[in-house]
């Protein structure tokens, strides 16, 4: 402020004016302070590799969508809308292994523990990892046409797609500021990709379809990029083969044997979420190829089993996804 305490005097000056650079400088900013990015994002990758080329950070919401995160240090031009959505369409066909490689790579956590360690009251298991694809663009300013494309897409099409504006301050002291403003309102921007939240209905009642649309059900169930869906594929299932029925306590060493756990505390962790799975109403498939008890009337799921006359169904399967 000026000599009569009314005068104000910017402190606005570029990154490049101070000789910041986006790899030395807003990269670092982004990854000391990822709420730049918005307080449901973590970051889980660096110059990760694409198709298409190394994209600067990939991040997963709070939901279990990707998000795909551009950076720009000056202004975002609308080819970087290009790149980004050829990004997103390769990472759109990234399986749930693939994804926790990355965060593991990054981070030195799976992906469900880091999601379980950094969002507070998650579900876990009613995550479905990848639905879809979010795409942030950062930069210090923007190029009039991408701020309307970027607006026609979230408006017409209900695209994920936002514009992070950071503004770059260096104050007489020395200080540094870093402010933000978004093309798009945040909370609009997260209805595009969020899941509707709905009431599950549960149930104990096994489903009755004919082989053909039993295995149509099944293959599309555990391709999906879902923790318990992959635990019931190479754990339970396997197990089940192999043993005609199985105990809680005899699933739960079947899951540290196969390394699928860490030791029987976690393993029961698991089980029951995928007990979970098992009782949800609309997966009636699952109960017609797997069947359980409630021991002593608890409501606990146990003695596990294949159902009568599933067990080639099961074996064809199982032999059909691991190729």
């Amino acid at each position: 402020m000026g000599n009569n305490g009314r005068e104000l005097i910017s402190i606005n000056s570029s990154l490049s004016e101070n000789d910041r650079k986006e790899k030395d400088h807003l990269e670092k900013w982004i990854k000391t302070k990822p709420q730049i990015l918005g307080n449901d994002i973590l970051i889980i990758g660096e110059q990760v590799y694409t198709k298409s080329g190394p994209l600067d950070f990939l991040g997963i919401d709070n939901s279990g969508n990707l998000v795909i995160v551009e950076l720009k240090r000056e202004k975002l031009a609308r080819v970087v809308l290009a790149q980004a959505i050829d990004y997103a369409s390769d990472l759109a066909n990234w399986d749930i292994e693939k994804i926790s490689e990355t965060c593991m790579s990054y981070t030195g956590d799976s992906l469900e523990d880091y999601l379980i360690a950094n969002f507070e009251n998650i579900q876990i298991d009613d995550l479905t990892i990848n639905q879809s694809q979010r795409i942030l663009l950062v930069g210090f300013s923007i190029e009039e046409s991408l701020s309307r494309m970027i607006e026609w897409l979230s408006n017409g099409f209900d695209m994920a797609i936002n514009a992070i504006i950071l503004s770059y301050s260096k104050t007489s002291n020395g200080a540094e500021l870093l402010s933000r403003t978004v093309t798009i309102p945040e909370e609009k921007s997260k209805e595009k990709s969020n899941k509707k939240k709905f009431k599950i209905e549960m149930s104990d009642t096994p489903g009755e379809y004919e082989a053909e649309r039993l295995t149509e059900l099944l293959r599309g169930y555990f391709k999906k990029a879902n923790y318990s869906s992959n635990r019931i594929k190479n754990v339970l299932l396997p197990a089940l083969l192999k043993k005609e029925l199985l105990t809680r306590n005899q699933l739960k060493k079947a899951f540290v044997k196969a390394g699928e756990a860490n030791d029987e505390s976690q393993a029961g962790y698991f089980i029951a979420l995928i007990s979970s799975q098992l009782g949800h109403a609309k997966k009636d498939y699952l109960r017609q190829i797997i069947e359980y008890e409630y021991p002593d009337n608890s409501w606990t799921k146990d003695n596990f089993r294949l159902r009568v006359g599933t067990k080639e169904l099961v074996e064809k399967l199982l032999n059909e996804l691991k190729q």
